[in-house]
């Protein structure tokens, strides 16, 4: 089976991971990564987004080993579009957070009407941070949360309050 996902990943947390894993036991892998220009536009909240390259290596870092202990090939591939890669008539399944469901839905009615045969849409849930909130790349720019969803220590040493 060939299985798509996309996204921004910056950074990488245990989130971006339970889909990966998802992915790697439904088949191999093509990741879409959002190119510089689109980056931006995706996400929720204003704030700085590492370059195409930055992540990419990143993503090939945290992607290789998955790929390994699973026997699965994957791939990178910049996307230019929200839409992306699932477009493509080659994929199977696109795996997503409950957030890009309706994102899935839309690919699947494009590719409807392109005569493609619809996706199977994977939807796994969010991983949850020690304070009961959904782990975020946001939250861990914002010094809130590290990539496990652990709280990161206020000024004094003392887990942070919210």
């Amino acid at each position: 089976m060939d299985v798509a996902l996309g996204g921004t990943f910056d950074p990488v947390h245990d989130g971006h991971r339970a889909l990966f894993e998802r992915a790697f036991e439904l088949g191999d892998v093509t990741v879409g990564l959002t190119s510089d220009e689109l980056a931006p536009k995706t996400r929720h909240v204003d704030r700085y987004v590492r370059s195409f390259a930055e992540r990419k290596r990143d993503l090939e870092s945290e992607l290789a080993p998955l790929a390994d202990a699973a026997d699965r090939d994957f791939e990178i591939l910049e996307l230019t579009e929200p839409t992306g890669i699932a477009t493509e008539p080659r994929f199977d399944a696109l795996v997503v957070s409950p957030e890009t469901e309706a994102t899935g839905e839309r690919i699947n009615e494009i590719r409807e009407e392109s005569g493609v045969d619809p996706l199977q849409i994977v939807v796994v849930d969010h991983v949850i941070a020690d304070d009961g909130d959904v782990i975020s790349s946001t939250r861990i720019v914002n010094g809130e949360i590290d990539e496990h969803g652990t709280m990161t220590p206020d000024r004094d040493g003392r887990p942070a309050s919210r």
